[in-house]
């Protein structure tokens, strides 16, 4: 592949007998955005496993990237937030119905709702909370910085003055509206009822130990970590303070693996070498995560927890979720029917000009046998 911007990012190479996985590592490569230096595949299928890695951590690296290399994952750590929600609705910590006043750090005000209400922490997780994309008083302060850490200087205290200046105008639960300030919330709240450890501290407690996902973590700059690029430009590490649960999590490949095996096998059956659930509240929250919860408008997709749902006319069920920072985009999904799943990492951000997550999702289909008539 040629970059459109900076160095090129070499594909692997594509014989007939390559190993399984490595030409669509080569179609991801081809896929991936201006200045991108590092692309992993991870996929299982069945009892079969492979994490194929190309390129570098950087384009001055001589680290190459492998499948512990640590990426940004955006939007994926939603998925990761909708756990920790289930996980303690199964240990009688919450109620997914719960008020979002229940689980208010003292002293915060909640949002202004002019019609039906409250917002539960369902609305939160499913996107139907009417609380905006963004909180407010984001922007003002994220323009200096938009290009690349647009999110780096929104704190907790900017959350809780936002979360008080915000009026929710329609009937909670009555629309979807894609919310990073609602999982953002979410998170923050999860803190609350798990007895106030932070939103890392937590998430490494009740889902990364337990799954033997340990390069994964919120950290801003972990060991073996992917530069990111945006449009060809190295970044620095990608920053959301405030909203830990909407964007924070960072992951390899490898971890991914584990992590989506355990939603194939929610009863133990996960990945060899720590991808099983273990008896308990995460083995139930697995299952909780997956089912539908209302179908999306002008669409036949549905929203589980978070996880986007697509059925198949032949009955597969494809659960996905995609993610881009300003400099890495991914994609993680699984299908439990045939028991696959595909996470797809590069360290370049999304732009108009790059199709990787597109690139991804296909990738995960012609796994899972769904053509284009799905």
């Amino acid at each position: 592949m040629t970059a459109l911007d900076g160095p090129a990012l070499d594909a692997p190479a594509q014989a007939d007998d390559s190993p399984w996985g490595e030409r669509e590592l080569a179609d991801l490569v081809r896929s991936a955005g201006p200045g991108a230096s590092a692309v992993t595949l991870a996929v299982t299928r069945g009892g079969r496993q492979a994490v194929r890695c190309a390129g570098r951590l950087d384009h001055a690296a001589s680290e190459p990237c492998t499948p512990d290399t640590v990426f940004e994952l955006g939007s994926i750590t939603k998925t990761f937030t909708a756990l920790l929600l289930a996980e303690l609705a199964a240990r009688g910590e919450l109620a997914l119905d719960d008020p979002v006043e229940r689980h208010l750090p003292d002293g915060w005000r909640p949002a202004d709702v002019r019609r039906g209400g409250p917002v539960r922490l369902l609305h939160l997780a499913t996107h139907t909370s009417g609380l905006p994309r963004l909180p407010p008083g984001l922007l003002a302060g994220a323009l200096a910085s938009w290009s690349s850490n647009p999110y780096g200087a929104y704190d907790e205290g900017r959350l809780r003055a936002g979360l008080a200046r915000t009026t929710v105008r329609h009937r909670p639960g009555e629309r979807f509206g894609y919310s990073n300030f609602g999982v953002g919330l979410l998170g923050r709240l999860l803190t609350e009822a798990g007895r106030g450890a932070g939103y890392p501290e937590l998430l490494a407690e009740r889902v990364c130990r337990p799954l033997g996902m340990r390069a994964t973590t919120c950290a801003p700059d972990p060991p073996h970590r992917a530069i990111g690029h945006r449009h060809g430009r190295p970044l620095p590490p990608w920053l959301i303070p405030g909203l830990p649960g909407a964007g924070a999590v960072r992951a390899s490949g490898a971890d991914l693996l584990r992590f989506l095996r355990a939603h194939l096998r929610p009863d133990g059956g996960g990945a060899a070498g720590g991808g099983s659930a273990g008896p308990g509240a995460l083995e139930e929250a697995l299952r909780e995560v997956q089912r539908p919860r209302l179908r999306l408008p002008r669409s036949g997709d549905q929203i589980c927890l978070v996880w986007n749902h697509r059925r198949t006319p032949d009955g597969r069920d494809l659960l996905f979720h995609s993610g881009g920072t300003r400099g890495c985009t991914s994609l993680i999904a699984f299908c439990p029917q045939t028991a696959t799943a595909v996470a797809a990492l590069c360290n370049a951000g999304p732009t108009r000009r790059d199709n990787f997550a597109q690139a991804a999702y296909d990738v995960f289909k012609r796994f899972a046998g769904a053509g284009d008539g799905e």
